[in-house]
């Protein structure tokens, strides 16, 4: 008879511990920052600060340099007045404040429709050769001096707006601003005439920004635009306006903050008036920038003293331009990431 086989149970051994060999191993992270991290910390610091100082140096030199015109002529009268009478002392920059804003809005006026329109075909519309060759002649466009276009806007433009600018007194009287106040009135050497030139020296600006955030629009939505029937059209107006909107506005504004600035190009074009002139179509316009190219070198002390509180007067509005131009963004941001 077989003896019965009986099972013998063992422990089992313990697993050889894999090698290290070969074996991806986690990278330490070591709390705390780098060498690099430091110095970037402190050259962007000192970027900013650097910045900072520019700008408070800036207005505290246009401050100093202001204070006898402002003292002459009383910071009332300075704000707001519209008499610049250096002989008497008083330099009233209210008129030309008002001024330099009245031509400024209508080169955005001007530009932001050719810019969007320029952008957008840019994008969507052009093929692929003629896009590289548009973008290349706005880049180009914006290298151009200001000299010549206030040169080209006084021999070439001015005397071709004349019959646009009695179309517009002749159809568009209701409003105000494009009312004429005779029939015999100069209409050269008006704002109008200097919006229309500095709408397309800020052009390029407005169109390269807005284009580049035009461009950053995903194209999945974009294509499923269209895929679901919707018209080109129809997908720029629901997808790729409102992804830009906020790009679009800052584009806006900083060219808003360009044509106020601007001198040569104005001084060229404009009749210069310290009094407000609500006409935009006549001859005659205000503009802080012209005033002080024009008079700066033959002025005296006081009158010097005066543009450059002027000077300073420009200081500020492209200040306030600035951060609502900032609010605007943010807000417009805001709004886009909470829909």
């Amino acid at each position: 008879m077989a003896e019965p086989r009986y099972l013998t149970l063992s422990r089992p051994e313990s697993p050889t511990p894999p090698s290290d060999e070969g074996a991806d191993v986690p990278r330490r992270v070591v709390p705390g920052a780098t060498g690099g991290d430091r110095v970037y910390r402190v050259v962007a610091t000192g970027a900013a600060l650097t910045s900072l100082l520019i700008v408070g140096g800036t207005a505290i030199f246009l401050l100093r340099e202001a204070k006898p015109a402002i003292t002459s002529t009383g910071v009332r009268t300075y704000m707001f007045g519209h008499v610049w009478n250096a002989s008497a002392g008083k330099f009233g920059v209210g008129g030309l404040v008002i001024g330099t804003v009245i031509i400024a809005a209508i080169a955005l006026g001007t530009a932001v429709p050719l810019a969007l329109g320029l952008a957008l075909f840019i994008n969507e519309y052009a093929p692929n050769r003629l896009r590289s060759v548009l973008t290349s002649v706005v880049d180009l466009l914006a290298a151009i001096p200001s000299l010549v276009f206030g040169i080209w806007g006084l021999f070439a433009l001015q005397g071709r707006m004349v019959p646009i600018a009695k179309w517009f007194g002749a159809h568009l009287s209701a409003i105000p601003i494009f009312r004429l106040t005779s029939n015999s009135s100069l209409l050269v050497a008006s704002a109008f005439v200097a919006g229309t030139v500095v709408g397309i020296m800020i052009l390029p600006i407005i169109t390269s920004v807005s284009r580049d955030v035009m461009a950053q629009c995903p194209r999945e939505q974009v294509e499923g635009a269209l895929a679901l029937g919707g018209t080109r059209w129809g997908m720029i107006r629901a997808v790729m306006l409102p992804f830009g909107k906020s790009g679009i506005i800052g584009a806006t504004l900083l060219g808003f903050g360009r044509a106020l600035g601007e001198t040569i190009a104005v001084a060229l074009l404009i009749s210069i008036v310290y009094q407000p002139n609500w006409h935009v179509l006549e001859s005659g316009a205000g503009s802080v920038a012209a005033v002080i190219a024009v008079h700066f070198g033959e002025a005296t002390a006081l009158e010097r003293s005066g543009l450059v509180a002027a000077g300073l007067a420009l200081f500020f509005l492209t200040i306030a331009v600035n951060l609502v131009a900032r609010q605007i963004v943010n807000r417009s941001v805001r709004s886009s990431a909470s829909s």
